[in-house]
């Protein structure tokens, strides 16, 4: 995160650059790792059991394992770039990756978007900027013990249990039934989760710079149950991101994932931090006509999406001899039955 000093005039001209250089190249890793890893999962689908139905055969695919490492490159490109510029130009660039993938999808997987998904992606993208502009501004703790009092605090405990309990209730009841026709199931897993991921992260990442800096945080115990929820917030996100990868078109994916992702971070943030009671009556109201672009968008995404072709259904062949009562026949003489579906030859 930014590192607030006294005065603007300390972020230099330079280290803006450097902060949008860096943005970019994060939204571009980003943006291609979804198009490597959709890749890897339709190669692994077709030669085992689909990520969407609970296989794991992409684990053996090094074009997944190349869009991980593209992802993670990504991610790190933009946790540097909040080093040296403000929030406020960093993430509205993260809207980038969705250009990126959409127009990767359209060559190399041949996935098309409709007139109205394109107008919903615009919706998302500009409603994703204005809530991102007229967030609260976060204030940036100064130990793991200080994130750990905010994050016990009633207010951020009853999100956290709420966002497990909806997550619970996604996994649980809305995936078996719901999971393979519905993209918001899947991304809203991914998103949930997400939003305390980043509350965990951030408190890793002071731990590591106070380490770094002779402040060893290595004996507290909140540091590795901020670790622990790390771990399991990423393995549950990248397993729902794939299943949502493997099912539904891309171009979808990443703007709906984009979208609610910023949303329930910026929610989360604003909650454990309490920088909702310094906005103004102006930001609010802006911040709501953002969701309402946002939501405006998701929904047109979502009813617009092309869906992608269902995978070939299982084939049952046998033969029937010919004739009765003799004892051999020729290959010829029967007839061969093959059922694909509803249809069969015969």
């Amino acid at each position: 995160m930014v590192t607030k000093t006294k005065g603007m005039e300390k972020v230099g001209v330079s280290d803006n650059m450097r902060g949008f250089i860096l943005a970019v190249l994060s939204s571009t890793f980003i943006g291609v790792s979804f198009i490597l890893k959709k890749k890897g999962l339709k190669r692994a689908g077709a030669a085992g059991t689909r990520a969407g139905v609970g296989g794991y055969n992409y684990l053996l695919e090094p074009l997944w394992w190349a869009g991980m490492v593209t992802m993670i490159f990504g991610e790190v490109a933009n946790f540097v770039a909040y080093v040296f510029a403000p929030a406020v130009l960093v993430t509205p660039l993260g809207a980038l990756s969705i250009i990126v993938s959409a127009v990767l999808a359209h060559f190399m997987l041949k996935e098309r978007l409709q007139k109205m998904g394109v107008l919903g992606c615009v919706s998302c993208i500009v409603g994703s900027v204005v809530i991102v502009i007229h967030a609260p501004q976060e204030q940036t703790p100064s130990s793991v013990e200080e994130i750990w009092n905010l994050a016990t605090q009633p207010a951020f405990l009853f999100y956290a249990a709420a966002t497990i309990s909806v997550v619970l209730a996604l996994i649980l009841h809305f995936e078996p039934r719901y999971g393979q026709t519905n993209i918001l199931v899947y991304l809203g897993i991914c998103s949930l989760m997400g939003s305390l991921t980043v509350v965990s992260i951030k408190a890793i990442g002071i731990a590591i710079k106070l380490t770094i800096e002779g402040i060893s945080q290595v004996a507290y115990p909140q540091t590795w149950i901020f670790v622990t929820a790390a771990v399991v917030c990423v393995i549950t996100q990248l397993n729902y991101l794939n299943k949502a990868l493997d099912t539904f078109n891309t171009a979808i994916v990443s703007p709906i994932y984009y979208v609610m992702f910023t949303t329930l971070t910026i929610v989360a943030s604003a909650i454990i931090f309490k920088d909702w009671s310094g906005q103004s009556v102006s930001s609010i109201a802006s911040e709501l006509c953002g969701f309402v672009t946002v939501l405006s968008g998701t929904i047109i995404l979502h009813s617009t999406r092309e869906k992608e072709a269902a995978p070939p259904a299982g084939s049952i062949s046998w033969y029937i001899c010919s004739g009765s009562g003799e004892s051999l026949k020729s290959i010829e003489d029967d007839h061969f039955i093959t059922l694909n579906g509803s249809e069969y030859i015969h």
